[in-house]
């Protein structure tokens, strides 16, 4: 059998395992389905526990991301495994939604900063803390959404923060290519059913829209995003640097379906 993606004996860093409907769950899995060793991050001790229990014998680590020294500490930790990693997964994203999602121009500066620092800020820290741990044609692969140039309401103010997150792979592609040919992409998948998703104020609602602007009338899967997010991780995508890939199941060529725009003009 062809091992086509090219990852078994290889090691990658997963960074955001909350349960098993995390895209970064699903990334996981499949790498050690095609022989790839995992090294789990998780936010907190609890967490760790948790996941503990669907990882059997791999490696997890605690590590919140908006604290510099447990980046630091968490650097120190997995150095120690003297690992050289052929791929890292950023599946991290923070907003503070505290008294419902207000009109953009509302949006508070802590509320936009710290989601900032967490959702954004952090690959670039990560990046640089496990430069040396990384392998010379290693692949570095975070999780954006589909658009960030639609004003979704009921996503708050996250679409301006994935957009500076997709635009800091190329910064950090270019930044790394002086000495390396680690490559930085992003998967930009459309509506998710996952756990972290479900506590956004208005999301059901956006979701099940979502299915019905998708010609096949079905969301995209999360098993799909990370399909996607192991191929980039894959020598299979060498070509492929500094992009987004779009997940959407052709959600963003369908918004004009006749249907859905007979059903608005009715009222329905």
């Amino acid at each position: 059998m062809i091992d086509f993606l090219q990852l078994s004996g290889k090691s990658f860093l997963v960074f955001g395992v909350a349960n098993r409907k995390s895209v970064a769950y699903h990334i996981a899995r499949l790498i050690e389905e095609n022989g790839g060793r995992v090294f789990y991050v998780v936010r907190s001790e609890k967490r760790k526990s948790e996941i503990a229990k669907l990882t059997a014998d791999a490696p997890v680590f605690v590590c919140d991301v908006e604290h510099e020294e447990q980046i630091e500490r968490l650097q120190a930790e997995v150095a120690r495994h003297e690992v050289i990693f052929h791929g890292l997964v950023h599946s991290i994203a923070f907003a503070d939604y505290e008294g419902g999602v207000k009109p953009f121009h509302a949006t508070s500066k802590s509320q936009f900063l710290r989601a900032v620092d967490v959702s954004c800020y952090s690959l670039i820290a990560l990046a640089n803390a496990f430069k040396k741990m990384l392998a010379a044609d290693a692949s570095v692969v975070t999780i954006s959404i589909s658009t960030v140039r639609m004003a979704s309401e009921s996503y708050g103010f996250m679409a301006p923060i994935k957009a500076a997150l997709d635009s800091s792979l190329a910064f950090l592609a270019k930044s790394f290519s002086h000495d390396s040919n680690i490559r930085f992409n992003a998967v930009g998948p459309s509506l998710l059913k996952t756990s972290a998703s479900a506590g956004i104020p208005g999301y059901v609602d956006a979701y099940l829209y979502a299915e019905q602007v998708i010609p096949r009338k079905k969301a995209v899967q999360t098993s799909e995003a990370a399909n996607t997010a192991v191929f980039l991780l894959s020598p299979r995508s060498s070509g492929i640097n500094a992009q987004t890939i779009v997940v959407d199941a052709g959600m963003s060529i369908n918004y004009f379906d006749q249907n859905l725009v007979a059903q608005a003009l009715r009222g329905d």
